[in-house]
């Protein structure tokens, strides 16, 4: 299984980075690849570029953790286990925002880190631009 880690500095108090972080369904409004979403439920649909399906099942979505989790459950990307974990820490004011995930296969990895690392710059300008 893959370890990936990634995080970074949002200049917005960690409650409207959580408000953001926590709406399942509007991950398409900052995540680059993710070109539409919805959720309901634990259930979270997407479609990534190219149109890619992607079926998540939410784990977590807890507010005072500022703690949200997710596995890929179906769809077009090619895992056998995920999980997804997003924490929005306070810094000072700031907040700091820790991305990780667990995947197996390991080549996945390769696709998945990038992606991430985008996905967490689509947040820090959605959230500093939305302010």
């Amino acid at each position: 299984m893959a370890t990936l880690r990634t995080h970074l500095t949002i200049d917005r108090p960690p409650a409207e980075v959580w408000s953001v972080v926590s709406d399942a369904g509007n991950i398409s409004a900052w995540f680059p690849t993710v070109k539409t979403s919805e959720a309901s439920g634990e259930q979270r649909h997407c479609t990534l570029d190219g149109d890619v399906p992607l079926d998540e099942e939410i784990v977590t979505n807890d507010p005072q953790l500022r703690r949200f989790q997710y596995r890929i459950v179906g769809g077009g990307v090619p895992v056998t286990s995920h999980l997804g974990t997003v924490d929005v820490l306070d810094q000072a004011g700031s907040s700091l925002v820790v991305y990780s995930t667990e995947v197996t296969p390991d080549e996945v990895a390769d696709t998945l880190g990038p992606a991430i690392e985008d996905g967490l710059r689509g947040l820090k300008t959605y959230c500093e631009s939305h302010a």
